[in-house]
């Protein structure tokens, strides 16, 4: 018998833990390779760089996604007002 064929005779609650159990699974071992990937940085030299930098990133990001988010356009009226101003402009020329 398949493994597919054994799900499915499991049936919903036997599909839900397997899920579950593969998620703890994958978030175990992303967890265990940040961990290793900041063990390594810290053994570097340049670890007070690194982190000035990252700190310049996250800012950066911050920044973006503020003015993406919080933003708010322009008012539609005062958009019309200028762009009449700009006609009236052009054509006293």
């Amino acid at each position: 018998m398949t493994q597919e064929a054994t799900v499915r005779r499991g049936g919903l609650d036997e599909r839900a833990v397997l899920l579950v159990a593969g998620l703890a699974e994958l978030t175990a071992s992303t967890v265990s390779s940040a961990v290793g990937t900041v063990r390594g940085l810290l053994r570097r030299s340049d670890a007070a760089e690194l982190a000035a930098e990252a700190e310049h990133e996250l800012l950066a990001r911050g920044r973006l996604v503020l003015d993406r988010y919080a933003a708010v356009p322009p008012a539609h009226l005062e958009i019309l007002a200028r762009r009449a101003l700009t006609r009236r402009a052009a054509d006293d020329v």
